[in-house]
């Protein structure tokens, strides 16, 4: 037996080599069994993060921020008393000592060991396989080096047509990279999927522009060191510059080797049905394992391995692993494809039902018992919508409720088998989480779930695969009818009205402040959510300055300071450039204003021109040269009108037949400043070439010879869609007069941060209701929605000029209330030849920080004891504080954020600094309440903070500090520990270091793990 870090004798080290989803899953459930604390958990994560969502790994192309993948926070193992070595990987098991060895040289002492290594990827070898541009699709630094790479290249081939090849081949798709897939076999997800589904999904794979090559074998990658194309078996070549390799996975089983375990021939840890290894005190779960001479390369059968082991180690009863269900649902290039039970059952255990739309791109096949009576099995390409409740079916092995053929009919297929109530409790909702029916109506009921989304956090149903989440929300919107209650769509707890009803009551009643909305239809003091949502609204129909002093504070921070906030406070700023079009004058003052205030350029996508790395205190001065240039604000930081792109048209092309430049300098001028629901972009281009995407914005014209089709409701971005046509062939003055109604329209009807291609999917009626709204006056609205645009035409004013101009609005930019002192709050470093922040860092804090914080003793991290010796210092004034805002003092070497929580009457001071990813912004953030508890929401990812007692309202481990205020006559006082005892805490400098690295020596370790914890 092994001495814990307390010094108990009784506990057992179980050391557990991997800390990806599997492994992870195992150390939660083995502290969710251990009750009587039985083990010291020690854990080797060779990555340089720990455990993070693989299955989801794509969107990282979306977000690039791989914060949103992890899966639990570092204070969880903390808490739990799990010692993670993150960036560390395990070397050696010695079975004789019972010792485990480190790349970096730890060493831990093992009662038992399991070993949860996963997989590595399987790369053919092929002669020139080893070029440059070669990449394989497994982690986020895997995709870290593909995005870079592709940043420069034009063709991307990716090799295997299996799950994996089609998630990396849509990262190439997403990288704007002419993309290919080539498989050796003769059909996609070969052990997915047969051949007529292959059919469909080739086919609509290839609809966006993805080339599909079936019975490929890569004989060589041609090149000069670096990718220039592939050759194949047949003699047929590929031009390419970069290669994804995506042929498969193999076992990670060099532990099991070093140490003499069994392996299968072909890889893989063999283990018995109790999932130990041939050493009785090893044990091997997930993508490692053979078990029954099969390795699972699906996340599900890894979970439930981790959880036998874990309930077999803590005596709960013994349970065996006997295979598992490999039913998966998934989005590959936008395409539903899933596969459920036996799906390869052969002709002698199972009958098919077939059904394929060849037009439609869906295909459905069902495999029934021989005698008709159960479900087997399915497949089921381009429409999944039945796919949970067929899968819960299957595997019931419950006599069918209907006949065979009803299960197939679409719609009738729901309720032939009856939907969500009529699944038994014992039936699995969440393959990957083994979670039933029984338990999420239960957790519904008894924790008084009131979303969807609370009921994916309480009993971790569709945070595997996601596949199961459609199945969740039917049982919940069950559960909230069988208690009487209606799902409604209020805007927060201080509305009980959707946007749409609000929209229409300030509307009619006239109500033109906050103050008068709250008085008339809601309650309490506001929030976050609400603020910015009124603001939009009084925006939209009244166009009064957004700084007023009656609106400054609703804004969120974008909107606040007219800029977009980006990473450690700082902003981005990008003026208007109608039409794309822009002059030698104007491109020389954005040149020159970016040397002055060292800004990181870059061309955006809407042909606009990015101005990033913006100091707040700076942004009126940057303005101003702006402006006196000839240039106004983009919007790009509103809900509102940011672009109207347009290709050069008549003016040069020799293919145009309008003058595509002047109408979209006509249209961005006539809309520009607009406020609306969410973010609208437009696009004129100047024949159907239509090199302006038109038919993918929010609205777009295409120039026919006879006028323009307008197109509306498009979208690209995570799920691009693509518009519809609204009217052809129309004149200019008709398109303005229908894109009046329509953003009157949707500016009216719209539910919040809701983009126009979401407002029409849920429009009943579609884009026929839409033609008669607009075209035809079905309504009688359309005079009104044209008054309503027109009064917003008229009433627009430059917001960038209008602070220039005033210097009462000026003084809001201060970076500090009590000095004219300016610092730092992020590191930056040099690159290309420009300036941008350091790298966040992989992880918040790491394994040793964690050590020297807590003595290594395993006591949980405790915040200093408050300083009895304080005082109140005089910072400014009350009319340096907005109303219902905050703003920064320096005190010593530390920022303090002050609020003036006016419609409380209360005054509150706290850190600037954000404990998230310590940016000092919070003064900056919305106020407001949560149930009467006064709070503060970070602007940069709105985490919320009580602004009384500083814990994070969101349950996570961090909090702020928080000091007392008093305001005597005009001055305001708050109350502060002495400068030297909060520099060493919460100085702006340490806060720097800690947003860009977590990388400490010496000396430092201590005082940045204090940061961290506080």
């Amino acid at each position: 037996m092994n001495a814990d870090s307390n010094g108990s004798a009784n506990r057992q080290t179980l050391v557990v080599i991997g800390n990806g989803m599997v492994g992870l899953r195992f150390c939660e459930k083995l502290v969710e069994f251990d009750t009587a604390g039985r083990f010291r958990v020690v854990t080797f994560c060779e990555e340089p993060r720990a455990a993070y969502d693989r299955v989801g790994l794509t969107s990282f192309f979306a977000h690039r921020d791989a914060e949103k993948l992890m899966l639990a926070r570092l204070e969880w193992y903390q808490e739990h008393g799990v010692e993670l070595h993150v960036g560390d990987r395990a070397t050696a098991i010695d079975r004789t000592r019972r010792l485990i060895r480190s790349a970096k040289g730890v060493e831990i002492d093992y009662d038992a060991v399991v070993l949860a290594t996963g997989s590595y990827p399987f790369v053919p070898p092929v002669p020139g396989i080893d070029k440059l541009g070669v990449f394989v699709y497994r982690t986020i630094e895997d995709l870290e080096r593909i995005i870079e790479y592709g940043g420069r290249s034009q063709r991307c081939a990716v090799i295997g047509g299996g799950l994996l090849g089609l998630e990396a081949a849509k990262a190439a798709y997403d990288l704007k990279l002419e993309t290919h897939v080539v498989e050796f076999a003769s059909r996609l997800m070969p052990r997915q999927i047969d051949d007529a589904g292959s059919r469909i999904l080739v086919r609509r794979i290839e609809e966006l522009g993805v080339r599909v090559h079936l019975n490929r074998a890569t004989k060589e990658v041609r090149g000069n060191g670096r990718v220039e194309g592939l050759e194949f078996a047949d003699g047929t070549t590929l031009d390419v510059d970069m290669i994804i390799v995506s042929a498969g996975i193999r076992p990670r089983d060099e532990l099991a080797r070093q140490c003499g375990l069994d392996v299968g021939q072909r890889g893989g840890i063999v283990v018995n049905d109790l999932l130990q290894t041939s050493d009785a005190d090893i044990y091997a779960i997930g993508e490692c394992a053979l078990h029954g001479g099969m390795v699972y390369g699906l996340v599900a059968p890894g979970y439930e391995m981790a959880e036998i082991v874990a309930a077999n180690l803590c005596g709960t009863a013994e349970r065996t692993f006997a295979g598992t269900d490999l039913s998966t649902k998934l989005k590959l290039m936008g395409v539903d494809v899933a596969s459920f039970g036996d799906y390869e059952a052969p002709p002698e255990r199972a009958t098919p039902l077939v059904f394929e739309d060849p037009i439609g791109g869906a295909y459905k096949k069902l495999l029934f018992s021989p005698d008709g009576k159960r479900l087997v099995g399915g497949v089921l390409v381009g429409d999944a919508t039945q796919y949970a409740t067929l899968a819960v079916l299957a595997k019931s092995h419950a006599p069918l409720p209907c006949q065979p053929h009803e299960l197939i009919v679409g719609s009738r297929g729901a309720s032939a088998v009856g939907g969500a109530d009529a699944m038994p409790d014992a039936a699995q909702v969440c393959s990957c989480n083994n979670v039933t029916k029984g338990q999420i109506c239960s957790a519904i009921r008894e924790h008084a779930l009131d979303s969807p989304a609370a009921v994916k956090a309480c009993t971790k149903a569709g945070t595997g695969c996601g596949g199961c989440f459609p199945l969740v929300i039917d049982l919940f919107q069950s559960e909230m009818r069988k208690a009487g209650k209606t799902i409604v769509n209020h805007l927060c707890e201080h509305f009980p009205l959707s946007r749409t009803e609000l929209f229409a009551i300030v509307r009619v009643k006239r109500l033109k402040s906050f103050a008068d909305i709250l008085e008339h239809c809601g309650r309490g003091l506001g929030c976050e959510i609400c603020k910015p949502a009124v603001a939009s609204i009084l925006a939209s129909l009244w166009n009064e300055n957004v700084l007023d002093p009656a609106h400054q504070t609703l804004q969120d921070t974008n909107d606040r300071f007219l800029a977009n906030m980006q990473r450690g406070g700082l902003y981005s700023i990008v003026p208007r450039v109608p039409g794309g079009e822009i002059t030698p004058d104007k491109l020389i003052a954005i040149a020159e204003t970016a040397k002055r205030y060292n800004l990181y350029t870059k061309i955006t996508g809407g042909q606009r021109i990015d101005l990033f790395g913006a100091q707040l205190q700076d942004l009126p001065d940057i303005w101003e040269r702006l402006v006196a240039a000839g240039m106004e604000s983009g919007h790009a930081y509103g809900k509102a009108l940011r672009t109207v792109k347009s290709c050069v048209g008549t003016t040069w092309c020799r293919y145009g037949v309008r003058d595509s430049v002047a109408f979209a300098i006509r249209i961005e001028n006539r809309y520009k400043g607009i406020r609306a629901p969410h973010k609208i972009k437009a696009a004129v281009s100047g024949c159907v070439r239509e090199c302006a995407e038109a038919q993918g914005k929010d609205f777009g014209l295409v120039a026919t010879e006879n006028g323009y089709n307008l197109y509306v409701c498009g979208n690209g971005g995570s799920k691009p869609r693509h518009a519809d046509l609204l009217a052809a062939d129309i004149d200019e003055d008709t398109a303005i007069r229908y894109i009046d109604r329509f953003l009157g329209y949707y500016i009216s009807t719209a539910d919040k941060l809701t983009r126009t291609s979401v407002w029409l999917e849920k429009l009943e009626g579609g884009i026929d209701h839409l033609r008669e709204v607009i075209l035809d006056d079905k309504l009688g609205l359309c005079a009104e929605l044209e008054d309503l645009i027109q009064g917003l035409v008229d009433t627009y004013q430059c917001e960038w000029a209008a602070v220039v101009r005033d210097p009462d609005k000026r003084k809001w930019f201060r970076q500090f209330v009590n000095t004219d002192e300016t610092e730092p709050c992020i590191e930056i470093v040099s690159e290309r030849g420009q300036c941008r922040p350091g790298d966040w860092p992989g992880e918040l804090v790491s394994l040793q920080q964690f050590g020297s914080l807590a003595r290594r003793n395993g006591e949980p991290y405790e915040a200093p004891p408050p300083v009895e010796e304080t005082r109140w210092l005089q910072v400014g004034t009350v009319s340096d504080f907005p109303i219902d805002g905050g703003a920064t003092i320096k005190y010593g070497k530390v920022q303090i954020a002050v609020f003036n929580f006016t419609s409380r009457g209360e005054w509150y001071a706290t850190q600037n600094m954000c404990p998230h990813k310590k940016a000092f912004v919070l003064s900056r953030g919305i106020v407001g309440d949560a149930g009467g508890m006064p709070k503060v929401a970070c602007p940069l990812h709105k985490k919320t903070f009580s602004l009384e007692d500083g814990r994070s309202l969101a349950g996570e481990e961090y909090r702020i500090r928080t000091f007392p205020v008093r305001v005597e006559g005009d001055a305001v006082y708050p109350e502060l520990p002495p400068t030297e005892v909060l520099d060493e805490e919460l100085a702006t400098e340490i806060g720097c270091r800690l947003a860009t690295s977590c990388e400490t020596n010496g000396g430092q370790v201590e005082e940045i793990c204090e940061l961290v914890g506080a």
